[in-house]
């Protein structure tokens, strides 16, 4: 048996991927779910969808050859669930969800923030998991009274896919994803007692942290037919950096999928932001922890799926480049994401959506042009911050996700960034990820050197833009940066 099953539960699809020996991918399931939006700036999955989902995609592409499963999700989504029966008390709170922004915006008024970034590298906001469960802890009746009692459990989207794959046996999580839930001190490798004081969440509602390349469990035999070890656990970007063999402290890879999140490898130990980047575990392997300099921008894909989904200006995501491609550069319509507030290096969860520089001759085309402009302006914003923390600059940003299929797209982010953009061969790197800490924990590669010469480039983006245009169009996008958060 030499192939593994990867599980990609992202936040808009549910995904099994199996690999082979080689890393290369042999079938691939998916199925998209419902997104919930109770309120403007509520987000919610339903867990039972979730897990019918899983359940249906892992036996989709499941072979006798497979030895083990990986796990990948979604960060920050959390949601409460029944120690004995596994029912969820809530849908899940998505971290796109800024319900609890006051909550954030007292404690930061408090003086709190300093505290928390200095034992999780993380800052003040509802994109982390702690307010989203005192919230569900303070709103669903009968929740507190009940963790109390020790009769919940509590966990991000890998540990709760954990949990029922297991048939309720193993109640853990791994490094990656307790790093993102505001309540973990990253330094010392252990939940805070402080924090958890400080959100009101008793410690027993919490799973076990483990490192990544581990044995977690095995399947309930009565799912698949045999019980099958689960080898491997990763936060999805924290995958994907896996998955891009950026193992060298310097190297950095930048996922556009739902979102955009850029992640820079820091070494062993954590680099604190003074530019409100954030310190996040990359990984733990055999006793080594490594650490990410992380900058996440919380509209990317989405905002390909709005043009498609909500204006109907295009009817495929693959459309876009070609559609881009057709408006002159100096075309003057300027689009600042910010539908779901703006991430890093801002954090202002209450900025919305704008579009500036419309004219009686402004079209559908300029509008998507413009939309694909933005995530690549959103990252070189976070690259910027990063050299601000002392980062040298890459020798190659290392790109993935949906959106790293779009030529156009990739040449512009190369020109605005005056980097040179690298394509992978394996597009499915976050899955990939996933699947080689389960073969490392199960011995289809024997350690990460042999993930690395694994990496293979599909194409390569060089900067061809002159400076002059470059450094017009990036303070144009200040501008319209600074309009829309007036």
């Amino acid at each position: 048996m030499s192939q593994i099953v990867a599980i990609d539960q992202g936040t808009t699809s549910t995904r099994a991927i199996r690999f082979d020996r080689s890393g290369e991918p042999l079938a691939i399931e998916a199925r998209e779910f419902a997104q919930a939006y109770p309120r403007p700036g509520w987000v919610e999955h339903d867990p039972e969808e979730i897990w019918r989902d899983t359940l249906a995609v892992v036996k989709a592409v499941l072979t006798p050859e497979v030895a083990g499963i990986g796990i990948t999700n979604q960060r920050e989504t959390i949601l409460l669930w029944e120690r004995t029966t596994g029912r969820p008390l809530h849908d899940a709170i998505v971290w796109q969800d800024r319900r609890t922004a006051d909550r954030c915006d007292a404690l930061r008024r408090d003086g709190i923030e300093p505290m928390i970034q200095a034992r999780t590298g993380l800052l003040l906001d509802p994109y982390f998991s702690a307010s989203k469960l005192q919230w569900l802890l303070d709103n669903v009746a009968g929740a507190r009274a009940a963790a109390a009692r020790g009769e919940l459990a509590a966990g991000t989207i890998d540990s709760f896919l954990l949990w029922r794959l297991t048939g309720g046996r193993v109640h853990a999580t791994d490094v990656t994803n307790a790093g993102r839930t505001m309540l973990y001190d990253i330094v010392k490798g252990a939940w805070d007692d402080d924090l958890l004081r400080l959100f009101d969440i008793p410690a027993g509602l919490l799973p076990e942290v483990r490192e990544n390349a581990e044995l977690f469990g095995e399947t309930d035999p009565a799912l698949f037919g045999r019980a099958i070890p689960i080898a491997g656990m990763a936060g999805d970007q924290q995958a994907a950096l896996i998955g891009q063999a950026c193992f060298t402290p310097g190297m950095v890879k930048s996922t556009y999928g739902t979102g955009c999140f850029i992640l820079m490898h820091t070494g062993d130990a954590p680099v604190l932001s003074q530019n409100r980047l954030l310190a996040t575990p990359a990984y733990t392997i055999a006793g080594e922890r490594a650490f990410a300099l992380e900058g996440s921008s919380f509209v990317a894909g989405a905002a390909i799926k709005w043009l498609r989904d909500r204006l109907g200006l295009i009817t495929a995501a693959d459309e876009t480049a070609a559609v881009a491609g057709g408006v002159p550069d100096d075309h003057g319509v300027w689009l600042v994401p910010a539908f779901v507030g703006l991430g890093a290096p801002h954090w202002r969860p209450e900025a919305r959506g704008t579009i500036l520089g419309l004219t009686l001759d402004s079209s559908a085309a300029h509008l998507v042009r413009a939309t694909l402009e933005s995530i690549a302006f959103q990252t070189s914003d976070l690259t910027a911050a990063m050299r601000a923390d002392g980062a040298i600059r890459p020798a190659a940003l290392r790109i993935d996700g949906g959106m790293a299929a779009n030529d156009w797209f990739a040449q512009f982010l190369a020109d605005v960034l005056d980097v040179a953009v690298e394509r992978p061969a394996c597009r499915e790197t976050t899955a990939l990820g996933a699947a080689r800490l389960a073969g490392l924990t199960l011995g289809l590669w024997p350690d990460l050197a042999t993930v690395a010469q694994g990496w293979r480039a599909d194409a390569r983006f060089e900067p061809r833009m002159t400076a002059a245009r470059r450094d017009g169009l990036l303070a144009g996008w200040r501008d319209a940066l600074r309009r829309a958060l007036a």
